[in-house]
């Protein structure tokens, strides 16, 4: 627990690739005696997961896009009334510093934080630096980010950049001194496809049938579990059936740790939470990245392990169930194939995400209501020195 409780406010776009990371930094955060409130929008206070001592403040963000100039007007009044929403609660929290996770909702805040002088910390989740992150790099203290490349970040900033990770759920660290499920030539596959919160539609499509044009011997030790879009779940099953292959499908998998923890392999979109997931856990993965992300980061998300040998990745004009098929069997023919990949991919973890992101925010000055014990500053390591990732296995 830290020596000194400090207020700390949390800045993060409504969608879990931003909340995720940002619940996980609260935990930590918390756990040192430290007092959090997070600011989002109203999809942002619905996601699941946030802890129940971190307060939620609604703010209105407004979000200018498009070439409509009434468009603009009325996004540039909401994000000037998030700004002083966000003030007056820094008036009363008195925060030591603001975190920002990216995402419009972000916006009004760090708008309030960089007007008031306030020590504020940027976290970029994928592998090309977001809008609002991008817009805010150099105005802020410090950028943890969770790659060691990262696009569209002016080289200017490099003295600012610590390579942190990207924090996941604590469930799902706990998996990774587990080994890898066994898999042998006559055992079980299990393969686990998610397309995201709402599943995908082309993952729906596609892999039923590149599962079915497997060999007949690897076909017949499958075992599914796949996440579908509401509306196609019914198709999906009949798909599955008419192939003879076991799957269990659902909307939403509440027990997705345990679900990971299982899998042999997993098929699915490259969030930046679903790749810190596969490599903090140790899962080998086919991935395809979505074709309208932002700035195609999801793309950008895969070099890493794809470069390390824990993933393949097809582009979505490329995936066909011919392409999967082939994918499928490179990776999953002999049980060392597989063992392989899922070694590489936990190599690309970093297990102490929040711990070293909670290191770096602490690094800044308390509150002066709050400043009774100064803290040491921890240096921060340079653009590309990775942090320290555990033991090998």
């Amino acid at each position: 627990m830290s020596l000194v409780s400090r207020h700390y406010v949390l800045a993060a776009g409504g969608t879990g690739g931003h909340l995720i990371p940002a619940f996980a930094l609260a935990a930590e955060l918390h756990r040192r005696g430290h007092h959090l409130a997070l600011i989002t929008d109203e999809r942002g206070a619905a996601i699941p997961g946030k802890p129940e001592y971190l307060t939620s403040h609604v703010l209105p963000a407004g979000r200018i896009a498009g070439m409509n100039p009434l468009a603009w007007l009325k996004g540039a009044k909401g994000v000037m009334e998030g700004r002083r929403m966000a003030l007056r609660l820094f008036q009363s929290f008195q925060p030591s510093a603001v975190v920002g996770f990216g995402g419009y909702p972000a916006l009004p805040t760090l708008l309030a934080a960089t007007s008031a002088a306030i020590p504020t910390v940027l976290h970029e989740q994928n592998a090309v630096l977001g809008r609002v992150n991008r817009y805010f790099a150099g105005k802020v203290n410090a950028i943890a980010t969770a790659f060691e490349q990262v696009d569209r970040l002016d080289p200017k900033c490099d003295h600012k950049v610590t390579l942190v990770g990207n924090p996941v759920r604590a469930d799902v660290l706990t998996l990774r001194d587990a080994p890898f499920p066994e898999f042998s030539e006559e055992g079980l596959l299990r393969i686990l496809v998610t397309g995201g919160s709402q599943g995908a539609r082309v993952l729906s499509e596609v892999v039923p049938d590149g599962l079915a044009m497997l060999p007949p011997a690897l076909r017949s030790r499958l075992q599914v579990i796949q996440q579908c879009r509401p509306e196609d779940i019914d198709a999906v099953r009949a798909r599955y059936a008419g192939h003879g292959i076991p799957a269990e499908l659902a909307t939403y998998f509440e027990d997705m740790a345990e679900r990971l923890a299982d899998a042999h392999l997993f098929i699915g979109r490259a969030g930046a939470s679903t790749i810190a997931e596969l490599t903090a856990v140790g899962r080998p993965a086919i991935l395809i990245p979505l074709p309208i992300a932002t700035d195609d980061h999801q793309a950008a998300n895969t070099r890493e392990i794809v470069a390390a040998g824990g993933a393949r990745a097809i582009r979505q004009e490329s995936f066909t169930a011919t392409a999967l098929a082939k994918q499928i069997q490179a990776m999953a023919q002999h049980p060392a194939t597989l063992a392989n990949a899922a070694h590489a991919a936990w190599n690309c973890g970093y297990p102490n995400a929040a711990s070293d992101l909670a290191d770096l925010v602490e690094s800044f000055g308390a509150a002066p209501i709050m400043d009774v014990i100064r803290m040491e500053k921890a240096a921060a390591p340079k653009r590309g020195e990775a942090l320290a990732k555990g033991a090998i296995r």
